[in-house]
């Protein structure tokens, strides 16, 4: 077989002569582009072999392709020709990054990450902080120790999102501060990214929320729940742990930018609309998270809006949302963010303090436990009626938070060139959340805004989020009496500004300029969680995403090539304008790997474009089609189906006369086209290395070449 694949040694070449001058191309390659050329005249071209490629053994084929599936990043590399002590140090540094950096860790970074720590920390507790703001200003301002104000001043921030964050999960806000303490801590030892801010979001936080929920109330069953929500979290760890150790991080890749778009942006929506309970002080609220039920229960609660909490919650609002504008327009300014929320705690609290027996009915946080994470293994629901909704609520939010930590990570490494090891980064995340349900905590992941402020504030190392622990930790043992006074409202306020961000309209506009078919699922995601519910939606969204590939899998896409003149370059009609046909034949590019799933519809297409081909021969009384041309550049992988379809192709070509040429075979697809005996019947004039020395040949041999 090996000799009917090489052309040269069957054919004499000397009769073989090109009418005209022409630029010798290189080779093209497997993505379908051209080397620089240089001109040169020759008044004859040579034909290439084709030739098998060499022999390889099924288990190294094998392990070839299991490298490249598991392993494409080679992260053993790092081993090579090391000595077996530099080798085990290497290992635990691998397993431990923190081991890499600490030895060098200077005077310098840490100062850069002890500002940067404390500013994260302020926006752990920004809703549950707010007394507790408001008496250490005064007991600052009485003593004047202004620099301990300061760092305290920044560090109320970051405590009050994750607060707010634990309301959204409906649990008790205490978990939010507690998510922010033991979590962070592990992901220093274990994490790989300098940047990111570790604790408690949104998006995760609200899936959680409304899953569990759907079927365990957290208000007539709040033992449950908890146990719940810290099962949920113990197997959104061991998923997120068990992607990242067997190196399957690209099952989170059917979640597709354009899905999550939408699917992030209704679930902004729906955070912000059930933050009205608190801006207008409604007692009684829906718990479900749709649409049109949250606004039917806003509307049938008139009776029970006051106006003191609209009053001061709108105006807490629009002073947060003002805050937000000037440091987005300005990013030097970010700091002016950064402070808002604790700025409306510190207010707030004081006003609702000095105002109490005038604002009896405003809603507050209350009293919240001091000391540090109690201990919750004994919590973990393993045996009961829910344990299916554990698992399926920690694998949904282990996916979510999964998706958003990594695409922090990977944004902040970028800015600053150095890269993240996603594998590395599932295990950090993923055995995080395993030892923080064991401690009180729920689901936690890299947040985007924190990790935005860890940057801004000029964090160096992953050492900023231990001073963000340290700090929170501070605040449990003996700050915690102090947030009794914090306002609902402040909470609401500071939970939807948060969110506010995740609409993102620029980028759906830009789907639907670029790739309408992903603004369509960009839709579907953002009605679905809008209108049906939170879960429904990110099912539509994983569902789109999914359907996208089936589309593009099954129907892949195939061009006509024609010649562009002075050349041997062949590339599509429809791209090119000066490119031309070439009388005689059809040149079809196959843009996709032949499988089961396309064999059929690529036999009927191809036999479409040739019946296409004849009419159109006919109607402008040109020379007959005689032979067309597959170039297979892009057919990177063929299986039984796919062998079987271009034999048909070539029967059904022989049936109408006309001969069939393959070009570019890639080796896989040529081996296994040898093993099935299919090439023999392309032994004569069918396999050739480009399509200018398929077209040259061929018409040669017609002496029809123009």
């Amino acid at each position: 077989m090996g000799t009917s694949l090489n052309r040269v040694e069957e054919e004499d070449y000397s009769s073989y002569t090109n009418s005209s001058d022409f630029i010798s191309i290189s080779l093209e390659d497997n993505n379908n582009t051209t080397k620089t050329a240089t001109s040169t005249s020759k008044s004859s071209s040579e034909l290439h072999p084709v030739c098998l490629p060499p022999h390889v053994t099924t288990w190294q084929k094998l392990n070839h392709r299991l490298r490249e599936i598991f392993f494409p990043d080679d992260p053993l590399h790092i081993f090579k020709d090391q000595s077996w002590r530099r080798k085990l140090v290497l290992a635990f540094q691998y397993v431990f990054p923190i081991l890499r950096w600490a030895p060098h860790y200077s005077l310098s970074l840490f100062r850069s990450d002890l500002i940067a720590g404390l500013t994260i920390a302020s926006l752990a507790i920004p809703q549950v902080q707010s007394m507790h703001a408001f008496l250490f200003l005064l007991f600052f301002i009485i003593y004047s120790c202004f620099f301990f104000l300061f760092i305290q001043f920044f560090f109320l921030f970051w405590h009050l999102q994750g607060i707010s964050y634990a309301k959204l999960a409906n649990l008790q806000p205490i978990i939010g501060l507690y998510s922010s303490f033991v979590p962070p801590i592990v992901y220093s030892v274990l994490g790989s990214s300098r940047h990111i801010g570790i604790g408690p979001v949104s998006v995760a936080s609200l899936v959680m929320g409304t899953m569990l929920d759907g079927e365990v109330s957290h208000s007539n069953k709040k033992d449950l729940y908890l146990e719940l929500a810290f099962t949920s979290t113990l197997f959104a760890g061991l998923f997120q742990a068990s992607l990242g150790i067997f190196r399957l991080g690209f099952i989170i890749d059917f979640l597709s930018k354009a899905t999550l778009i939408g699917f992030m942006a209704g679930a902004a929506v729906i955070v912000s609309l059930q933050q009205l309970k608190g801006l207008l002080g409604i007692t009684h609220f829906t718990s479900d998270m749709e649409l049109i039920p949250v606004l039917e229960s806003v509307f049938n609660s008139i009776k029970e809006w006051k106006w003191e909490t609209i009053v001061m919650g709108f105006c807490f609002l629009i002073f947060l949302l003002v805050a937000r504008f000037i440091s987005t327009r300005k990013p030097r300014l970010f700091w002016v963010s950064a402070a808002a929320p604790l700025t409306s705690v510190i207010l707030s609290s004081l006003l609702i303090f000095l105002l109490k027996s005038k604002l009896k009915h405003v809603s507050i946080i209350g009293h919240l436990p001091k000391g540090v994470n109690p201990t919750s293994e004994n919590k973990l629901y393993f045996h009961g009626p829910h344990l299916q909704l554990a698992i399926k609520t920690g694998i949904i939010t282990g996916i979510l938070s999964l998706t958003e930590g990594i695409a922090v990570g990977r944004t902040f490494a970028s800015l600053h060139n150095y890269q993240v090891d996603g594998n590395k980064e599932m295990i950090a995340i993923g055995f995080m959340n395993i030892v923080g349900c064991c401690f009180s905590c729920y689901v936690t992941t890299g947040s985007f805004s924190r990790s935005a402020v860890n940057y801004n504030a000029g964090a160096k190392t992953i050492f900023s989020n231990i001073v963000m622990a340290a700090t929170v930790l501070v605040t449990l043992l003996f700050l915690m009496p102090l947030f009794h006074y914090t306002p609902d409202f402040v909470l609401a306020a500071i939970i939807i500004t948060a969110v506010v961000g995740l609409v993102d309209y620029k980028a759906a506009l830009r789907l639907w300029k670029l790739d309408k078919l992903d603004f369509v699922a960009c839709c579907c995601s953002f009605f679905g969680v809008l209108f049906i519910s939170v879960q429904i939606g990110l099912a539509i969204a994983v569902g789109v995403s999914v359907f996208k590939i089936i589309l593009h899998v099954t129907r892949p896409n195939t061009v006509v090539l024609g010649n562009i003149p002075g050349t041997q370059i062949f590339r599509s009609l429809n791209h090119y304008e000066n490119a031309t046909r070439v009388p005689s034949f059809l040149i079809l590019s196959i843009e996709s790997p032949i499988f089961f799933a396309n064999s059929l519809y690529l036999q009927e297409r191809i036999s479409r474009w040739v019946r296409g081909e004849e009419n159109r021969i006919r109607e402008n009384n040109e020379s007959a089609l005689k032979c067309v041309i597959l170039d297979m550049t892009a057919v990177t992988a063929i299986d039984t189906s796919g062998i079987d379809a271009i034999s048909e192709l070539k029967k059904n070509m022989d049936k109408r006369s006309l001969q069939l040429a393959l070009v570019n075979l890639v080796g896989t697809v040529m081996e296994k086209l040898h093993q099935s005996k299919t090439l023999d019947s392309f032994r004569s004039k069918g396999l050739y290395l480009t399509v200018g020395e398929a077209v040259d040949d061929l018409s040669s041999s017609w002496k029809h070449w123009p």
